[in-house]
């Protein structure tokens, strides 16, 4: 078994914790609304910033620390299955089947798609930042 560095707890501690904090402020501003806009914005955006900062990672050496604080903490504690879960179950008992269907589809589809594409933002964008900064070192 890999041993685990007290510092990788804290920072999944700390990055969960400010994850958790973003997303409740998103929640407290759409909770008026009829459909779940900040349940599906949450783990929208964090599909896109997990995808970018494993994007990122593949060009760039990130700190094992740090990497684990922003994947598993911040995005971990910004984004939310069981709020999904429990909006699709919300939108299920009032029966509205186009906006469960609507709900389930944008989450999950939307969701792999934000990914795919902040993966590949970020690898480009690291890949740009990366030789820049050997040019720079050249001159």
């Amino acid at each position: 078994m890999k041993k685990i560095h007290i510092l990788t707890f804290l920072a999944i501690g700390c990055g969960g914790a400010i994850g958790t904090l973003f997303r409740y402020t998103i929640n407290i501003q759409t909770l008026s609304l009829l459909f779940p806009l900040g349940t599906l914005l949450e783990n929208l955006v964090g599909s896109l910033l997990l995808g970018f900062l494993t994007g990122w990672i593949v060009n760039m050496k990130l700190n094992e620390i740090i990497k684990t604080g922003l994947g598993v903490g911040f995005c971990g504690g910004f984004t939310t299955m069981s709020t999904l879960a429990a909006d699709v179950y919300s939108l299920f008992i009032r029966p509205s089947p186009f906006l469960v269907t609507l709900y389930i589809g944008t989450s999950i589809f939307g969701g792999i798609a934000l990914a795919f594409l902040g993966f590949i933002l970020g690898k480009h964008i690291s890949l740009y930042y990366r030789n820049t900064k050997k040019e720079g070192e050249m001159e």
